[in-house]
């Protein structure tokens, strides 16, 4: 597969894409030679929620813990079903009766983990996932849902821990993975109105939403995140494949055209 050529049309500046299997890097490549660093905008997401469910695992918090609005708890808020817009104010729905994509809800269950674990998000985010991971150059200074900053090889590396979990674990992996208050209807921004919205505790799961920033053949157990960046990340369990982007562009309609297409090539060469 000829990445470069895959991506020869995007309406955008500079790029970086990988593909990743079991075993590391398939593919890669990156517009001007490498590591450059990329706004992760909403994957910043994934960082905070495998830090969130580090937290729960070693007893700091638990999932069923309140936290947010009234009635909402540790878990509400990493699935986007607290009731909460996405920027910040009061609830607009009880918890667990929508999937309301929220911003919001991350900035607040992240401070609640500062809250519980007594010091800064920052240090709790450094010494659970960046620096088990070997995430050196991606900094978060901002926003726990969307103020990553890093280079596609760390995008890789967490890739690769989703696909294959090592260091994380399993385990947490499987809850940022894995279905939680199933059935609810939600938004996917950029795509419409999807019924259900699936969601696990921190990961999209893609289910059968139609249309979708992943493809048509990727299966429905594949998860993960997209920013309004133009980045992404997914893994396709079912496939034993991830698939990573960023780029220089904001989100929009291009995207919504070419990462379908590039995850469709992407299966149809490396799926076994």
């Amino acid at each position: 597969m000829d990445l470069q050529a895959e991506i020869a049309d995007w309406p955008v500046g500079r790029a970086a894409v990988a593909v990743i299997g079991p075993d590391g890097v398939l593919d890669q490549f990156e517009t001007g030679g490498g590591s450059e660093l990329f706004e992760w905008k909403s994957v910043t997401k994934l960082l905070t929620a495998l830090t969130v469910l580090d937290a729960c695992a070693d007893g700091t918090i638990e999932l069923t813990e309140p936290a947010g609005p009234p009635g909402a708890t540790v878990a509400h808020l990493l699935s986007h079903a607290a009731g909460l817009r996405t920027e910040a104010g009061e609830p607009v729905a009880p918890p667990g009766t929508r999937r309301l994509y929220s911003n919001y809800g991350f900035e607040v269950v992240a401070a609640h983990l500062a809250v519980q674990a007594g010091g800064p998000f920052a240090d709790e985010l450094a010494g659970r996932v960046l620096g088990p991971l070997g995430l050196h150059r991606t900094v978060v200074a901002g926003s726990p849902a969307s103020a990553g900053v890093g280079p596609l090889d760390d995008l890789i590396d967490l890739a690769a821990e989703f696909l294959t979990p090592t260091v994380i674990g399993p385990e947490i992996i499987g809850q940022a993975s894995t279905l939680v208050f199933p059935g609810l209807v939600g938004i996917v921004p950029g795509f419409g109105r999807q019924t259900p919205c699936d969601w696990g505790l921190g990961c999209e799961i893609r289910g059968h939403k139609s249309p979708h920033w992943t493809s048509p053949h990727n299966s429905p157990a594949t998860f993960g995140h997209f920013g309004q960046s133009g980045s992404f990340l997914w893994v396709d369990p079912d496939a034993g494949l991830a698939c990573v982007s960023l780029c220089d562009t904001a989100f929009g309609p291009w995207a919504a055209k070419v990462w379908p297409r590039l995850s469709t090539a992407v299966l149809t060469h490396y799926r076994s």
